[in-house]
């Protein structure tokens, strides 16, 4: 089972593929999709959809996985946020791969084994399971963790199911 895991962000959304073969997984493309400041807010989110589309085309994921949204103080954050996970998930769906969420405790559960993990314990974690020797950058170490607890969490998740435009 191959999964793509995504760290939803306009400026530097993280995504990886891992592949879960004969009970080990390991890496497959992993990185960012980066940004810049002087981008618009459309040229960022169109630069997303056009890698992740290039990516889920290149490596055909039976599935997806992506962090759920979680409590922020300034409603522009969640706005913009929002607006990348819907991104995000109708480029996934246009090719017909589930998305499946999961909350930051619980990417933090699957593994390290508590939910109030640091994100240096998270990373070394990642790096241990899948065998990678150099640290991911940030963005792509935490899709990485996505998708291992995607991985690790088949069972009794629901895929989301975006409602019809």
């Amino acid at each position: 089972m191959k999964v793509l895991g995504i760290d939803a962000s306009l400026r530097s959304t993280g995504i990886a593929i891992v592949e879960s073969k004969a009970g080990r997984l390991a890496a497959g493309k992993y990185g960012a999709v980066k940004n810049p400041q002087k981008a618009s807010h459309s040229e960022c989110l169109r630069n997303v959809q056009a890698e992740l589309s290039e990516l889920l085309s290149e490596e055909k994921p039976n599935a997806a996985a992506i962090e759920g949204g979680f409590y922020f103080k300034n409603a522009r954050t969640a706005l913009v946020l929002g607006e990348v996970r819907g991104v995000v998930i109708a480029a996934c769906a246009a090719v017909g791969v589930p998305v499946y969420e999961y909350s930051p405790r619980h990417v933090k559960q699957a593994i390290t084994g508590t939910g109030s993990a640091q994100k240096d314990q998270v990373a070394k974690m990642v790096m241990s399971i899948l065998g990678i020797e150099k640290k991911p950058q940030e963005d792509a170490g935490d899709a990485l963790a996505i998708a291992i607890c995607h991985l690790q969490n088949q069972s009794g998740i629901a895929a989301l199911k975006p409602k019809p435009v």
